[in-house]
């Protein structure tokens, strides 16, 4: 199973976007809530699930949007049930790490 990644680096601060593949280039509405799943964005590379969530272990920052790597995200313990958004049933969620 695959997701993309798109990973920045800039001095300290590693962030890293993550979505799966098949929700990429959407947008999600609910509410006043209008999330865009931008390619600019979320691009990179295609990798493994598994790459990926070794990926959120070295990023200082993470978006992450999709039902794949945000599931994994939380069975790993990396995310709190209570982060997660779900907008229009698909979950989103950010880690920051000061």
């Amino acid at each position: 199973m695959d997701v993309y990644i798109n990973l920045r680096k800039r001095d300290k601060c590693v962030l890293l976007a993550i979505c799966d593949v098949d929700i990429l280039g959407k947008t999600l509405k609910q509410g006043k809530i209008v999330f865009h799943i931008r390619e600019e964005f979320y691009k990179g590379s295609l990798v493994s699930l598994e790459e990926a969530i070794g990926l959120i272990q070295q990023s200082t920052i993470v978006n992450m949007v999709g039902r794949k790597v945000v599931g994994r995200a939380l069975e790993e313990g990396l995310v709190h049930p209570d982060a997660v958004l779900e907008i229009k049933g698909i979950p989103h969620a950010q880690i920051v790490k000061l």
